[in-house]
């Protein structure tokens, strides 16, 4: 609710600006008198006698300096409302702005005019967080009327094979509950993905030293029967990349990419490629598969929920739509970076950067890396 401050800010600096004018002006016929004054004598000779000096002179000047004082309070009062005035207006244009926002409104930006100072760097501020809302409102949106178009199919689907084994009686049973439990399943699937994305967005999961080279090597060695199935060549090179994380939340982000990477490839001789890295600014765990050729547009919209890209064939284990999102949220949980670039030939570049732990004591220094090398041989 909107309400007046009791004290606004304009009056408070008009009034510490006649103060401070009360105060200098006060100081200023005080030193006159100290330093000039004080010394006068008390009485003079003159024509018509011995004169009280000092007594005529403090008669004639302190009406004049309590004049000074209360003109300068008058000028504070005045030029204090002004200037406080001008530097404040910045600041109801902030106000203008949040209010705005508040009632919806986050395409609302806020535009100073005059060089940098702390309100313009007050309103950038603002402006960065109004365009995150802006688009995190956005991509609420979208992946809400996604996810209920989705979650519609499945049931729809249903829905009619019931109907149609209703109305026709003889219809083969087998055949109706296979293909409601293909339905069912791929309902079930959707809903572990948003459960899992809500999960993830909330980051309610404990977090443990985790060494990404061995998540990795566990992920190719459980697709490599899915490679295998579809001819893709795996191939992973492990070095040592301990991160602090969700051991299962990383094993699920580097399953989805890796399970990405194989069914969307070349329908013969695809290659997939799992490395992990460290550097000195973090961890990186990259991903890179052969496959259609990918325009830089459309990569950017591969992270979205429920997109799949035109440009890219779907098939029966392409998912649900939800991997990459999955592998984004992951990601940002974990406070590390996704980088997706089209791969020159065709395919996709995928790169995840994390940041480093200390190395955690019990990480044999092979691990599984050989085991998994020798049987991607066979994934061809």
């Amino acid at each position: 609710m909107d309400r007046s401050p009791d004290v606004s800010v304009r009056l408070k600096l008009t009034l510490s600006y006649v103060g401070f004018l009360t105060v200098a002006g006060s100081l200023l016929p005080a030193a006159i008198w100290l330093l000039l004054l004080r010394d006068l004598p008390d009485q003079a000779i003159s024509p018509r006698g011995l004169m009280p000096i000092r007594s005529l002179v403090l008669r004639d000047y302190a009406p004049a300096a309590a004049g000074v004082v209360a003109f300068l309070q008058m000028l504070g009062l005045l030029g204090g409302w002004i200037l406080a005035g001008r530097m404040l207006m910045p600041l109801s244009h902030i106000t203008d702005a949040t209010r705005k926002a508040t009632h919806g409104s986050l395409s609302h930006r806020i535009r100073l005019p005059g060089r940098r100072d702390e309100f313009r760097e007050l309103a950038d501020a603002l402006n960065t967080m109004l365009a995150r809302l802006e688009a995190h409102v956005a991509e609420q949106e979208r992946f809400a009327a996604n996810a209920s178009h989705e979650l519609r199919t499945p049931l729809t689907i249903t829905q009619t094979l019931l109907d149609v084994a209703r109305g026709d009686r003889n219809r083969d049973t087998d055949e109706l509950i296979d293909r409601l439990q293909v339905v069912n399943a791929r309902a079930i699937n959707l809903t572990e993905a948003l459960l899992l994305l809500s999960r993830v967005d909330q980051q309610t999961f404990t977090r443990e030293h985790v060494d990404l080279s061995l998540v990795a090597e566990e992920a190719a060695e459980t697709l490599l029967p899915l490679a295998e199935k579809r001819g893709v060549t795996l191939e992973t090179s492990a070095d040592m990349t301990p991160v602090i994380g969700s051991h299962a939340l990383l094993l699920q982000m580097t399953t989805n990419l890796v399970h990405n990477a194989i069914v969307h490839n070349r329908p013969e001789q695809g290659k997939v490629w799992v490395t992990t890295s460290a550097h000195p600014k973090g961890v990186m765990l990259t991903v890179e598969s052969t496959g259609e050729t990918l325009s830089p547009e459309l990569v950017i919209t591969l992270v979205e929920p429920f997109r799949r890209g035109t440009e890219r064939v779907s098939t029966h284990d392409a998912g649900v739509g939800l991997g990459l999102a999955i592998v984004k949220s992951i990601t940002q949980a974990h406070d590390g970076t996704l980088t997706l670039t089209p791969r020159v030939g065709g395919g996709l570049h995928v790169v995840v950067q994390l940041p480093a732990a200390a190395p955690h004591k019990g990480r044999s220094p092979t691990g599984a890396a050989g085991l998994v090398m020798s049987r991607a041989c066979v994934a061809r």
